[in-house]
């Protein structure tokens, strides 16, 4: 990437709309924009400032605009840089791309402007990947723990963990230019306590990403059952639509059914499930089969069942669960009113009876973490946490072995090797390239 070409896109989504905006960030941004521009001179305007004018091609008046200036470095990108509020016409927002592009500029990459952001100091590797988590984000809790990163909580954690570790491995090195000597700088005994510090703080970090990955991406609630349990009429019910077909005929689910709802800004995957049941019906096998997989991919279970018989056959199913939260729901509870059980919640999914006291059980099951800046969403952050924590176990197997300084450090600079990948300390083009070229282009 070439950080003095002046860039150029659409930072809005395309089509038509009341208004559009579009970035400009480089150095000869407020060069080439004065080309097109005719109101104040950008280059003298003040730095966060917003001018009147319109665009221009030669004679010709392409629409009127507001242009925000922002100078460096206090830009997004560091750069100086504008942003055009054109009227949201496809035909205008083509237009001036084209006359920028004539100016001088080129069209960005695809999160060039954010990477540029991350290039020039604005914010580490890990907050600028919370920037896309930020457009992204659906809910309430997501949104949250992308601000928390975007923030640096998630960043300064990291390092701090690298901090003290790159103490001791200067230690551990400076030994090795002392081998001839038999000297030992770094006390064992204190990085042994280190490493054991270090990994206290890493694992509930590696440990939240289930969590955090669930909330990010919604989490999975199987709605499980006997055939007529009233799964179907249950979702209907939380969707508030006629999502499923509901009758009375025993095995009409053959497959799974799966849709969003919003709780109190908390993102759920509802999932309908075939009635689990012994049956020779090939095709109502395999919906049986893939609820069954539904269970064990869950984060939460609600077991649904409306009589004693449904009761004891989903005792047997609860041993089959792995570490899913479990949620006993009793219906019809309009029409069996002489049968008593202990449930977390009894409904009525056709009558609508119980349904807000089930969504507050449902909320009350995810354990949020009380410092969100601690959790992990992201798959890369989580695969470099486990193999720093893996490096850092290797260390402690090689003071338990007494292997030599060469070796300890080895397995140090490792650690700090993937500590330095999640936050841009240590990176390579690809990894940046596979980055933000996730990222939109404008963004």
């Amino acid at each position: 990437m070439n950080q003095q070409e002046t860039i150029c896109a659409l930072a809005t989504p395309q089509g038509i709309g009341a208004l559009a905006i579009i970035r400009v960030s480089g150095p000869e941004t407020f060069r080439n924009v004065n080309k097109i521009f005719r109101g104040v001179d950008l280059e003298k305007a003040k730095a966060n400032t917003i001018h009147y004018g319109k665009i221009m091609d030669g004679e010709r008046m392409i629409d009127e605009v507001l242009i925000s200036v922002f100078k460096s470095p206090k830009s997004f990108t560091k750069e100086d840089s504008v942003e055009i509020s054109t009227h949201g016409s496809e035909y205008i927002v083509r237009y001036v791309l084209k006359l920028l592009i004539k100016s001088g500029c080129r069209m960005a990459n695809p999160g060039e402007f954010t990477q540029r952001a991350f290039l020039n100091g604005q914010f580490d590797l890990a907050q600028a990947e919370a920037v896309a988590d930020l457009i992204s984000a659906d809910s309430e809790a997501s949104h949250q723990i992308a601000i928390n990163q975007l923030r640096g909580g998630f960043s300064k954690k990291l390092a701090i963990l690298r901090e003290k570790l790159v103490h001791f491995a200067s230690l551990v090195e400076l030994e090795l230019d002392f081998g001839e000597e038999d000297v030992e700088f770094a006390d064992r005994d204190d990085l042994r306590a280190l490493i054991i510090e270090l990994q206290s703080q890493l694992e509930p970090l590696i440990s939240s990403f289930e969590s955090g990955n669930a909330i990010k991406e919604g989490i999975p609630v199987a709605i499980i059952g006997a055939p007529n349990a009233g799964k179907s009429t249950l979702l209907n019910a939380l969707l508030n639509e006629e999502k499923a077909i509901v009758t009375d005929i025993a095995g009409t689910t053959r497959d799974v059914i799966e849709d969003i709802v919003f709780i109190e800004g908390q993102k759920f995957r509802f999932i309908d499930t075939a009635g689990i049941r012994h049956t020779e019906d090939i095709i109502e096998s395999m919906g049986i089969e893939r609820s069954r997989k539904a269970m064990h991919t869950a984060k939460i279970i609600v077991f649904l069942f409306d009589n004693e018989a449904n009761k004891l056959f989903l005792d047997q199913l609860e041993k089959e669960t792995t570490n899913a939260e479990i949620l006993w729901v009793q219906n019809k509870i309009d029409l069996n009113q002489d049968f008593e059980s202990k449930a977390d919640v009894k409904i009525s999914a056709k009558n609508d009876i119980g349904i807000e006291d089930l969504k507050k059980v449902l909320l009350a099951k995810i354990k949020l973490q009380s410092s969100q800046d601690t959790t992990v969403t992201n798959l890369r952050h989580y695969e470099h946490l486990l193999k720093a924590n893996e490096a850092l176990t290797e260390v402690l197997n090689g003071l338990d072995l007494g292997i030599t300084g060469d070796f300890l450090a080895q397995d140090i600079r490792l650690s700090l090797h993937h500590l330095g990948e999640i936050t841009g300390t240590i990176t390579t083009e690809d990894l940046l390239a596979n980055i933000f070229g996730k990222f939109c282009i404008g963004k």
